[in-house]
């Protein structure tokens, strides 16, 4: 089973999440690592190949962005609660430079 790797204040942000948000983020990372799709997610293309987002649905929008298909580990990139249609631009570069750093780093 892979190691769950979080980036920046990713386990903070979903260590305040409302309980049930928390519990459930829990749950599908679990899913994750052990090599099955959460329940409900959808690709993040535009941040990067192969990166995930979770959608959580408990007493508010949460998202938790992530990629599993480097060797080492399941990167947590990012964790928000959504409040809009659109994810914010700033979600959406918080994430990339989390990836970047990511990659920067499997290249040494």
């Amino acid at each position: 089973m892979k190691e769950i790797e979080f980036h920046g204040r990713t386990l903070d942000v979903i260590r305040d999440f409302p309980a049930d948000a928390k519990h459930e983020a829990g749950h599908q990372l679990d899913k994750v690592q052990r090599g099955n799709d959460p329940t409900d997610w959808k690709p993040m293309s535009s941040i990067g190949k192969g990166v995930r987002e979770i959608r959580i649905q408990e007493q508010g929008q949460y998202r938790v962005i992530y990629i599993a298909k480097l060797e080492d580990a399941i990167h947590v990139l990012h964790a928000f609660q959504k409040k809009t249609q659109k994810t914010r631009k700033q979600d959406i570069e918080a994430a990339k430079h989390a990836l970047k750093q990511i990659l920067a780093r499997h290249k040494q």
